[in-house]
């Protein structure tokens, strides 16, 4: 859920990137179509009608979306949403539980909030989609797709035509790994082995994802969640800024990851595997705006670090990491989402980033 942010003291928000919509491309879309999966990052409203507390469908969510309160969990934009945008993408990607067959054909969002790569996470907090799920969902709607081109030779090459984002596996240490009043893992596997059997897990969904069709699909490492606020209440942090054990978890995630990319791009010459590495992309750079870092916009709950429905949040959302104890606010995921777009260091994507990818 919370991938998105490398806590630092100083984040780049470059004022010309606050309102993406400087940065949009004219004409039409540079792919046909846009998928996305993952959890809350990137949720857009999949969880509304779920039971359970995993949903943000009230105030002040959505307080500076231009739809209102949808069920994403920030103030305004996902990154999800934002690359959409910068593909040129006229309007938002709908939510799986919402679309129509006149919008399928455009893309479908299937992220789930307090969803992860193993079927268990997040479960506490009542039904959500995980990822194994979401790809049957696409899987049902690659059957609509053909249903409405009535052509599966054409169908099959314009779905190989798309962008497919994946953003999960930060609740797979929030919502299980850290959990251990909830979940069993921590006590079956050490960080490596846990670091380990995650990627086993996410690498046959992957997979799955490229048998039934996709070529070029972008995959998110995950960002420190050892920093974020929810995390740093829980856990002593022995005087940093973080708890860096947690910290140090990730990052063998987000080797093996790395790894994995390059296994896939490998193994299947004809399809584009790329990762975006949110350690880099949320790293200070000249021209950053001093922002609070550890400090949630809106109030929040005690148990899970959500808002409090119907608070009142911060005035100057444009100079806060988080919306949340666990969320990105829309500033932070400009951010993540252009430098995803079109990378500012060698590092932040790896080998291309998401521009680069729609032209191959």
């Amino acid at each position: 859920m919370t991938r998105q942010l490398n806590l630092s003291f100083h984040v780049l928000i470059f004022l010309g990137l606050i309102h993406v919509t400087t940065f949009i491309v004219s004409g039409a879309p540079q792919v046909p179509c846009y998928f996305i999966f993952g959890d809350s990052l990137v949720d857009s409203g999949n969880n509304n009608g779920l039971t359970g507390e995993a949903k943000a469908n009230y105030p002040p969510y959505g307080i500076d979306f231009p739809q209102g309160v949808t069920g994403r969990f920030t103030n305004g934009r996902t990154s999800a949403d934002i690359i959409g945008q910068l593909l040129g993408f006229s309007k938002f990607i709908p939510s799986y539980a919402t679309a129509t067959d006149q919008e399928i054909e455009t893309g479908v969002n299937y992220a789930s909030g307090y969803a992860g790569i193993r079927e268990e996470t997040g479960s506490h907090q009542g039904d959500r989609i995980s990822m194994d799920r979401q790809l049957l969902n696409h899987q049902a709607t690659i059957s609509r797709v053909m249903a409405l081109q009535r052509n599966k030779t054409y169908t099959d090459e314009y779905l190989k035509k798309c962008i497919y984002l994946s953003n999960i596996g930060s609740n797979d240490y929030i919502n299980n790994y850290l959990l251990p009043m909830f979940y069993s893992t921590s006590k079956t596997f050490t960080v490596e082995q846990y670091a380990s059997v995650l990627i086993q897990q996410y690498s046959q969904q992957l997979k799955t994802l490229y048998n039934i069709g996709a070529r070029k699909i972008v995959v998110y490492g995950l960002a420190k969640i050892g920093c974020t606020p929810i995390e740093i209440r829980r856990f002593d942090t022995n005087g940093k800024p973080c708890v860096e054990w947690i910290n140090d978890a990730v990052k063998l995630f987000n080797d093996r990851l790395k790894s994995l990319v390059d296994e896939l791009n490998s193994s299947y010459i004809d399809a584009k595997f790329t990762i975006m590495n949110l350690t880099s992309i949320a790293s200070p750079i000249l021209g950053a705006v001093p922002v609070l870092p550890n400090v949630t916009c809106c109030q929040v709950r005690e148990q899970d670090g959500q808002c409090i429905p119907n608070s009142i949040p911060c005035l100057v959302r444009a100079v806060t990491i988080f919306y949340d104890a666990l969320h990105p606010s829309e500033s932070s995921n400009t951010l993540i989402a252009t430098r995803s777009y079109k990378e500012v260091s060698p590092t932040d994507t790896y080998p291309y980033d998401i521009s680069h990818l729609a032209r191959l």
